[in-house]
């Protein structure tokens, strides 16, 4: 009888065990196949954002392609690479469009681009991601409100730092009632962009090399 019930047992171990490597077999296969897919449309989408944010009057250049990668610092508050895409009118630096992160937000990190006018100006922002709560925090997204355009025109020389938080923090920033974590980590984010937009203007327009 014991001999029968090691045996029974091995045989469902074995069984199990061979489930498990079909599973993973056919999930390392499924994320093989659609990875590049999901990269393309997550860039796909990327892009979209950056016509919203970069207007044609702004470059001339092929912007998509005229790009610099950005080490992971904690003004942008990346931690891998990203990249950073420029804008130049007549051969001249126009714009810029960073990769920027507010880990910070209510439920967890919310992706940013950030497009920054040659002069400091705040050309447009969007949010790339976020879990922000549905019907509350989530009106930071273009598509349910249009709060996030609250930084069009705003720069550090025409802002103090006190100004960057909400107003309920006795900042310059609108705010949903019972949703203040997210604009908060949003807020700063953007204003941690320019910070690191204005240590390193002239290496994130040169022709050629890397921000570090």
């Amino acid at each position: 009888m014991r001999r029968t019930m090691t045996k029974a047992a091995f045989h469902t171990a074995l069984n199990l065990s061979v489930f498990a490597l079909i599973g993973t077999a056919i999930l390392a296969f499924t994320y093989d196949q659609t990875r590049e897919r999901i990269a393309q449309s997550v860039e796909s989408e990327k892009l979209k954002l950056i016509s919203q944010i970069v207007s044609q009057p702004l470059y001339d250049n092929d912007i998509i392609n005229d790009t610099l990668k950005i080490q992971p610092d904690v003004l942008l508050g990346n931690e891998d690479a990203t990249t950073a895409y420029r804008a130049r009118l007549h051969s001249k630096p126009s714009a810029l469009v960073l990769e920027a992160a507010a880990p910070d937000g209510y439920s967890g990190r919310i992706g940013l681009l950030v497009a920054i006018r040659e002069n400091g100006e705040i050309a447009g922002v969007r949010v790339v991601s976020h879990k922000e709560t549905p019907g509350l925090g989530d009106y930071i997204d273009i598509s349910r409100s249009d709060w996030i355009r609250g930084f069009d025109g705003a720069s550090l020389a025409k802002y103090t730092d006190a100004d960057w938080k909400v107003k309920k923090d006795g900042g310059r920033f609108d705010y949903m009632a019972g949703a203040t974590i997210t604009p908060r980590a949003v807020v700063k984010a953007v204003h941690k962009a320019l910070q690191y937009f204005a240590l390193h203007h002239d290496a994130l327009f040169a022709q050629t090399g890397a921000a570090k």
